[in-house]
């Protein structure tokens, strides 16, 4: 019996590591050997031998390693039915035989088909292109991120793919970057940013271990990037308030004191024709000053001392203070109050300060793009139980390099800007349990989403009403 298992675990090795016809001579040999055994005997032998080969495989390979030995297996039971029956219970034999190698490979199958439906409905995408780089299998979720079904994906080569009719161009583009950044230079990841703005990890995993068929997954990483800024941007305001504490007033002191003697020279220059002079130090010490006043606003730990407002009185009074510079630049600005009576419970001035700096941003950004009238909307309402304000101008708008930057201290696109505003006004709805988030895309203007807890209170209707300023 060793003897027979030992030839059986050689020939059964060999053919598996092949998957040549050539070596099914020898199943049909040993299965002339293995006259007289009872059905379940033989199945018994086939599956100690295939454990054994298991144990020094791959478990990734199971799955196919199994299908490929039940060929062998049925060979050797073709040969086995081949010598001449007497009776019927040789005939009795092997037809159970046959009926423990179908049940086994139905049993093999089913297990392929769990791992198969585990990989259609896993979070990310899953692609696997062929040896010759046809596409084999697809998931649910790499069908939804190419925007195609299936069923008309399947069989695609990468030329194909791109050529497919029904492809965006967004996604088109992205698959050609991810193609250039991971084929070309051989990298085994990439990160990518999809047309919707969603941050994507793609990874190819390819080699013997695919037997040459290539892995491609694509997961939606934008959460943990969301996070990864977050803890960025707040160790950027910590260093930023370390440096402000360490210098304001250090600058600050001698300023006053050369503002001070500029003031006492004012005469003596107008003597000589050289007043303008004098006005240019003290506008420029006034700047300084106002970049110091920055800095230390910036690097305030205080709490926020917090009052109860409604929403539409500080909206009200937001219009009121940024009329007369709307007037200015020939821009319309309007107020769509919501239709409940909104309360906060907030710090006044600081929440003013971030909804002032934002219109002075709407504002700035209008001037520049002077082919279309300016229109700033600032709108408010209820969302998930929480006060939601917007900003939306329609201005130049940004592109995602900008906005991925935009709360960072010291960035700014405007020539004479410190870079704090912003960040500033990032920390103050923070402290306040509030989130804040841009919209904006090129040419098509800017969006800035407030989020502030609510105060409990009556909502009251009320009919909403425009403030224009023209």
């Amino acid at each position: 019996m060793h003897d027979i298992q030992r030839e059986y675990l050689k020939q059964l090795s060999a053919y598996i590591q092949n998957e040549n016809e050539t070596y099914l001579d020898s199943a049909a040999q040993i299965g002339k050997q293995l006259q007289g055994m009872k059905p379940e005997e033989m199945l018994s032998l086939h599956i100690a031998c295939m454990k054994i080969i298991m144990a020094n495989s791959d478990p990734a390979e199971a799955v196919h390693l199994y299908p490929v030995s039940f060929v062998f297996l049925m060979e050797a039971m073709v040969s086995y039915r081949m010598v001449p029956v007497d009776n019927n219970e040789q005939q009795k034999m092997f037809e159970e035989m046959r009926h423990l190698i179908f049940k086994s490979q139905h049993s093999v199958q089913s297990v392929k088909n769990k791992y198969e439906n585990m990989m259609q409905h896993m979070d990310c995408g899953i692609a696997i292109f062929d040896q010759h780089g046809y596409l084999s299998f697809i998931n649910i979720e790499m069908s939804k991120l190419l925007r195609i079904p299936r069923r008309l994906l399947v069989g695609c080569n990468l030329k194909s793919l791109l050529l497919h009719p029904s492809l965006k161009l967004g996604v088109r583009r992205m698959i050609l970057n991810v193609y250039k950044q991971m084929w070309q230079y051989r990298l085994p990841f990439h990160e990518i940013m999809s047309p919707d703005g969603a941050h994507l990890l793609v990874s190819a995993t390819y080699g013997e271990e695919l037997n040459g068929d290539m892995l491609i997954s694509v997961k939606d990483v934008t959460e943990f990037k969301r996070i990864e800024q977050t803890a960025y941007q707040n160790d950027k305001l910590a260093m930023l308030g370390k440096i402000s504490a360490a210098i304001a007033h250090e600058i600050r002191n001698p300023l006053t004191s050369i503002r001070g003697f500029i003031q006492l020279l004012h005469k003596d220059l107008a003597k000589l024709n050289k007043q303008q002079y004098g006005e240019i130090i003290l506008s420029e010490i006034d700047r300084a000053n106002n970049i110091i006043h920055e800095f230390l606003n910036s690097s305030k730990p205080t709490s926020p001392v917090k009052q109860d407002v409604t929403v539409h009185s500080l909206l009200q009074e937001i219009v009121l203070l940024s009329e007369s510079e709307a007037m200015l630049k020939g821009c319309m600005l309007e107020n769509v109050p919501s239709r409940d009576d909104l309360h906060l419970w907030v710090d006044v001035k600081q929440i003013k300060q971030v909804l002032l700096n934002i219109v002075k941003n709407a504002l700035d950004a209008i001037a520049f793009n002077r082919s279309t009238p300016g229109r700033i909307t600032i709108r408010s309402g209820i969302k998930e139980q929480e006060a939601l304000i917007s900003i939306t101008d329609n201005g130049p708008g940004m592109d995602q390099k900008t906005l991925a930057k935009l709360f960072e201290p010291f960035f700014t696109t405007k020539e004479s800007g410190t870079g704090l505003g912003l960040s500033v006004c990032y920390r103050i709805i923070r402290n306040h349990g509030g989130t804040i988030h841009v919209k904006s895309s090129v040419g098509e203007g800017t969006e800035f989403l407030i989020k502030l807890p609510m105060k409990e209170a009556a909502r009251i209707e009320h009919k909403p009403r425009k403030v224009s300023v023209l």
